[in-house]
């Protein structure tokens, strides 16, 4: 049975603060569940296998633009959402629930890996909540890298706040869980299963197993991704500027603006990068 969909979620004026993904999230959609696809699609299917917002390592990104395009083509008719994602820019992520809660038709949302973090919101805005019987629900408050003396984290912290209540708020809407408790899950950083997701309120119907495969490609491209991501914070939290950590990663890795790939001229291997990611901060330590 459907469900009202919540209201609309506040959106920032400024978007000089981005909230990512913790690193530990990341790689645990690595390891479990980045190749995770569906069997089959139909042409009123938007396929979201991707991180949230632009991806500058990846060269994809789910976006609020990308996906008003895709209901645009679809138009006037149900819509399934098939979700595994590891979350990335929850406002952004924000911008997607709010495209998706005013199509006028039913919208199936089915979890095929794991929902975390921006792309849980995304699912809030189903009529209908379908997640695999391996597949992971995350929540958590807004996660941001911020740098600054107490006052400008006091800034940044009073920023955040109305988000993750929000957040709470749809959660509350969805589940029908106290919102006590609801924030209390936000707070630990909760996974939930399949089972746990539908006993908890958050979805209501496990999808079959023969519905769902593995695309071990993507999932290997996945983790080459997610390690340039992983330097990309460290240098970040170290007191660089996002694109000053870019433009210092891609001259290590000898290939401006590209994504990795097997055969790219002058790109060095994984241990020689972690190793001159190390002496970076070891220079911004000193």
């Amino acid at each position: 049975m459907a469900r009202e969909r919540p209201g609309a979620l506040p959106e920032p004026a400024r978007r000089d603060v981005a909230a990512l993904t913790p690193q530990p999230v990341l790689d645990k959609w690595t390891v479990e569940a980045a190749g995770v696809r569906a069997v089959e699609a139909d042409d009123n299917v938007i396929t979201m296998f991707d991180v949230i917002g632009e991806d500058f390592w990846g060269g994809g990104g789910i976006t609020a633009k990308r996906v008003t395009a895709q209901l645009r083509a679809i138009g006037d008719r149900p819509v399934e959402v098939q979700i595994n994602s590891p979350g990335g820019d929850m406002f952004e992520g924000i911008a997607i629930y709010n495209v998706l809660r005013e199509h006028p038709q039913q919208i199936t949302v089915k979890v095929m890996g794991m929902a975390a973090s921006a792309a849980s919101i995304i699912a809030m805005a189903a009529d209908r909540l379908e997640i695999g019987a391996a597949s992971f629900l995350m929540i958590h408050n807004c996660w941001v890298v911020a740098i600054g003396n107490r006052h400008d984290m006091a800034e940044t912290a009073a920023f955040l706040e109305p988000f993750d209540k929000a957040m709470a708020d749809v959660y509350v809407a969805r589940s029908g869980s106290d919102a006590a408790v609801v924030a209390k899950w936000m707070d630990d950083e909760t996974y939930m299963s399949g089972s746990v997701a539908i006993e908890r309120g958050f979805a209501d119907a496990l999808l079959p197993a023969d519905k769902l495969t593995k695309d071990d490609d993507a999932k290997e491209k996945a983790k080459q991704t997610n390690d340039l991501r992983a330097m990309e914070l460290q240098l970040v939290s170290a007191g660089l500027t996002r694109s000053d950590a870019r433009d210092r990663i891609n001259r290590i890795k000898g290939t401006p603006g590209a994504a990795p790939e097997d055969d790219t001229p002058g790109a060095v291997d994984d241990l020689s990068l972690i190793g001159a990611l190390a002496g970076l901060r070891d220079i911004l330590k000193s």
